[in-house]
């Protein structure tokens, strides 16, 4: 190779960027222990087809905060959605209860459990603006209540896949 066409390679491979590849966030993934693992209750028969048991609160937790590998998450994150589920709407005053209540730490409850609670679609935390008249001080309570986005979401992928397979195995018997 000629020296030229050396230092076209070089400046060739400098220009390309380059990425480093650590993995996805543990913040942005969720938890898929083997199907045929014994932390899952069975969801499908020997010929794939759903069965109809539904997984409780714990359960479906657990591909959001592992049980296996984040103890204290999961446990504060049914906790709390046990109370959710209880109350139906909760405000900052409950969170504040439920915090002291169970001696959860603040800070792995707001910058870690309901962040990703909502980040996943589980949770709707929604804002409203208040100016009080006297001090024309503004506050902006908390209202926190379940939202459909994570099984909406997850069951878009699952209705994406079987119609993938579906049509794949209709393709080969034809």
């Amino acid at each position: 190779m000629s020296c030229l066409a050396e230092e076209e390679a070089a400046v060739e491979e400098t220009e390309k960027p380059f990425i480093a590849s650590r993995g996805v966030p543990s913040s942005e993934s969720l938890y898929f222990p083997p199907h045929n693992s014994e932390e899952l209750r069975s969801f499908q028969d020997k010929d794939e087809n759903p069965t109809r048991n539904l997984w409780n609160i714990e359960e479906v937790a657990n591909f959001v905060f592992s049980k296996k590998y984040q103890k204290k998450y999961h446990e504060t994150a049914v906790g709390f959605l046990k109370l959710l589920n209880d109350k139906q709407q909760l405000t900052g005053e409950d969170l504040s209860a439920f915090i002291s209540a169970n001696g959860i730490s603040k800070a792995t409850f707001y910058n870690r459990v309901l962040p990703r609670l909502r980040r996943v679609g589980m949770i709707k935390i929604e804002r409203e603006t208040i100016v009080a008249v006297e001090s024309k001080r503004k506050f902006r309570p908390m209202r926190i209540s379940w939202s459909k986005t994570f099984g909406n979401y997850l069951m878009k992928i699952g209705d994406s896949w079987i119609a993938i397979v579906d049509d794949a195995r209709s393709r080969k018997k034809e």
